[in-house]
């Protein structure tokens, strides 16, 4: 997979993908990512990307001229592109899936008090990480980009850890323990000691269904529906 992003900020990023999970998928060669200026693509010396919006109002609005020119350069046949905006489709886990067979994603980051409309027009799919107001996109093609990476298959090399984890059955994940059996009076359950896999295997699905009907009861509700 290729991802290219296409931001005001680069130097938000290296920290991000450099470490951990996405670093090993880069060096894998299951992910190439590029880091893209949009001043890049303007002409005037301040290399300017925003103006005043039409109509009056606070704040400045994203010029359509240097994205469309960066698409022209780096759109191919098969990229999609992804427009990150607080308008878009909140990120789940069945949105991340769709992602993975994606050879080539351009991420799109907003950034100032919004960007030109016709902006847009570019955008095959848009996407928000949540109900609230960021800076810009840059976070959010982050976490798109985690989301979307750690799911590409022998990315994360044990494809049972990917089964197990919350919301890949529509449910939170079942609590998790390690060593010591106790800690400050705390006890590791009785049944995950037992090493019968079958009792373990009930408890953890009661768990995660108790935990989900207490936490995230909208995830019963859109299953039902």
């Amino acid at each position: 997979m290729r991802i290219d992003v296409l931001t005001l900020f680069p130097g938000m990023f290296p920290g991000v993908l450099n470490e951990s999970m996405i670093r090993r998928a880069q060096e894998k060669g299951r992910l190439t990512v590029n880091v893209r200026n949009l001043r890049d693509w303007t002409h005037d010396k301040r290399r300017t990307v925003d103006d005043k919006p039409y109509g009056g109002g606070p704040g400045m609005v994203l010029k359509p001229e240097p994205v469309f020119e960066a698409c022209d350069e780096l759109l191919e046949e098969s990229t999609h592109v992804v427009l990150l905006t607080p308008q878009g489709n909140k990120l789940t886990q069945n949105i991340a899936r769709d992602y993975v067979e994606c050879s080539h994603i351009l991420l799109i980051c907003g950034h100032y008090e919004g960007f030109d409309e016709r902006i847009r027009s570019l955008a095959d799919s848009e996407i928000s990480i949540g109900d609230f107001i960021m800076t810009g996109g840059e976070i959010p093609a982050m976490a798109f980009i985690d989301a979307v990476v750690r799911l590409i298959p022998g990315v994360l090399g044990e494809e049972v850890s990917l089964h197990d984890e919350s919301f890949n059955e529509d449910l939170l994940e079942y609590p998790q323990y390690t060593r010591p059996e106790e800690f400050r009076g705390q006890k590791v359950p009785e049944v995950l000691l037992s090493g019968d896999h079958k009792q373990i295997e009930q408890w953890r699905s009661r768990q995660a269904l108790q935990r989900t009907r207490k936490r995230r009861p909208d995830l019963l509700r859109e299953t039902r529906d």
